[in-house]
């Protein structure tokens, strides 16, 4: 197994008033040449967003975007004529393909905390596309649900991108452990954790820590407390 620790606080960080931004890769005004990208995965931003504030309209092309509210609400508008709000428990998912323009605000009083997560789909020039899906009601208590998986390899309870990237989201009490196995040998997995504490392979992982897990076809997770995690599995070429 080969393995990459990201400690929380050496993300990058950016504050604008109405948004405080946590960039786990290189992204922005933010670079680090050891982290641009982790495989197929090439952004995870952890965004603070006050209250009717947001982004403006701009554009994307070739990319899989996954935006997964933790807390608040999120408006989205784009060029595709989807008008939308995703709250915590939804998952929303765009492949901006041969290019999309949106915006999305925090249409609530309360602050907005999303994650904003993009993936190299497997081919460009593709066909936009968005969707979304409540998964508040099905998220498994200690245990992984799969939210996201791949076009060719769809999990129908799931949302699906252009890529073979397979997203899992848990909430696990202490004590708890739960063995990953990975859908290919040839991929590997980004574990970032929401909230709590963990341990994998020795290494402990506390609120907003990563790790970066490859060369390997399953590996453990132990919770040393209640906890909550994202677990992004992508090729790694």
């Amino acid at each position: 197994m080969e393995k990459i620790f990201h400690p929380a606080n050496s993300r990058g960080k950016a504050n604008f008033g109405w948004l405080t931004a946590n960039y786990s890769f290189s992204f922005a005004n933010f670079f680090d040449p050891n982290k641009i990208q982790f495989g197929k995965l090439r952004v995870l931003n952890d965004d603070y967003v006050t209250g009717g504030m947001g982004f403006g309209t701009h554009p994307h092309e070739n990319m899989e975007i996954i935006t997964i509210p933790l807390k608040g609400e999120l408006r989205h508008k784009d060029s595709m004529d989807h008008t939308a709000v995703i709250q915590a428990g939804e998952v929303q998912v765009m492949s901006a393909g041969t290019g999309v323009e949106h915006s999305e605000f925090n249409s609530a009083k309360e602050e907005l905390n999303m994650l904003q997560i993009w993936i190299f789909p497997e081919q460009n020039g593709l066909e936009p596309r968005y969707d979304q899906k409540d998964f508040s009601e099905i998220i498994q208590k200690n245990g992984l649900t799969n939210v996201v998986s791949p076009k060719s390899n769809q999990n129908p309870e799931a949302l699906w991108i252009n890529q073979q990237a397979y997203l899992h989201l848990g909430e696990f009490e202490n004590g708890k452990k739960f063995d990953y196995q990975l859908n290919d040998k040839k991929h590997g997995v980004y574990v970032f954790l929401i909230e709590g504490e963990a341990e994998i392979d020795g290494q402990l992982l506390q609120k907003r820590d990563a790790m970066g897990i490859w060369d390997t076809s399953d590996f453990t997770l132990e919770f040393k407390n209640h906890s909550k995690v994202l677990l992004i599995e992508v090729p790694m070429n």
